[in-house]
């Protein structure tokens, strides 16, 4: 009897065992199944609010006002659930963002936590732009106080760059078909600040009256809102320094920034110039500490 008893008990033990590890394997299913679940959510947030900041610093350069409203219109884009928490703006410099998502529970909630709240935060900022592909074949001298929506005039003559006037470069080498194709379609070699290029002279006057017509003709949007990458009318230009003057004529420069410039009107002949104005505008690129600040710069992740 004692015997069949033992046997019972075991077999008792047994059961409590077995329902103890199977609580004990769904709790750690559930874990991991509620734990997968958050970790997608996070990272899609994360992808959200990313897309969202990076957008939004867009705008930091020209409507401080805007930038709310791009950024919610982003997060909606991406998940009606997102909550947006967190919108600071350092003007012209910085946009950080944060938002969380309510995400209910499977299995975590019988042990009575039904929802966890996911966060996730970004941080973009300006910096000024110190390497670049596209830009055309003009330029401004460092010491040109740029006054941004300002108009100004490109000289494009046969004179050469005179110091604190404009000028053409030449990119790549001299030549008249090349610096038509330069100003088409922007140099597609990579320039940073400190490269050296050389001035070209020559009548040049036809090949940029046909490219600004093109150019012109190509983006019918306001000033106000265009960017690098949709409007033709917008170049990208070097800021220069001298770097080789000889007979009164500057030879060499060096690069020292860039600037962007919104072509206003088509080309005049008469009087050899390109007329538009000069904008700060955020585009592909990379940023360096030391270059001249002229309105043109890069948006890079931070956080």
């Amino acid at each position: 009897m004692k015997g069949r008893k033992f046997l019972h008990e075991e077999k008792g033990n047994a059961l409590v065992l077995a329902t103890l590890s199977l609580m004990v394997l769904l709790t750690i299913a559930g874990a991991a199944i509620d734990g997968g679940m958050l970790f997608m959510t996070k990272s899609h947030l994360q992808k959200s609010v990313n897309a969202a900041v990076l957008s939004g610093a867009q705008e930091l350069t020209y409507d401080q006002e805007k930038i709310s409203q791009v950024v919610d219109e982003v997060l909606l884009l991406h998940d009606s659930n997102i909550q947006k928490e967190i919108l600071s703006v350092i003007p012209e410099k910085e946009l950080r963002v944060g938002v969380n998502k309510p995400v209910k529970l499977a299995f975590s909630s019988l042990l009575g936590i039904e929802t966890v709240n996911v966060y996730a935060e970004a941080a973009a900022e300006l910096g000024t732009l110190g390497k670049a592909v596209g830009i055309v074949p003009l330029g401004i001298d460092e010491n040109v106080n740029l006054v941004y929506g300002k108009k100004y005039s490109l000289k494009v003559d046969s004179k050469g760059v005179e110091y604190g006037n404009f000028g053409i470069l030449a990119l790549g080498g001299p030549g008249a078909d090349r610096y038509e194709e330069n100003f088409r379609y922007g140099y597609q070699e990579e320039v940073k600040i400190g490269d050296i290029f050389e001035t070209q002279t020559g009548n040049i006057a036809g090949k940029t009256k046909k490219v600004v017509q093109e150019r012109v003709n190509g983006c019918a949007e306001n000033m106000n809102k265009v960017t690098a990458k949709n409007c033709s009318r917008v170049v990208l230009i070097p800021v220069y320094s001298e770097h080789n003057r000889r007979s009164n004529q500057l030879k060499e420069v060096m690069v020292k920034g860039f600037a962007y410039f919104y072509i206003t009107d088509p080309f005049n002949s008469k009087d050899t110039s390109v007329s538009g104005k000069f904008i700060k505008l955020a585009g592909p690129g990379s940023a360096d500490e030391s270059a001249v600040d002229k309105g043109a710069y890069n948006i890079r992740l931070t956080k």
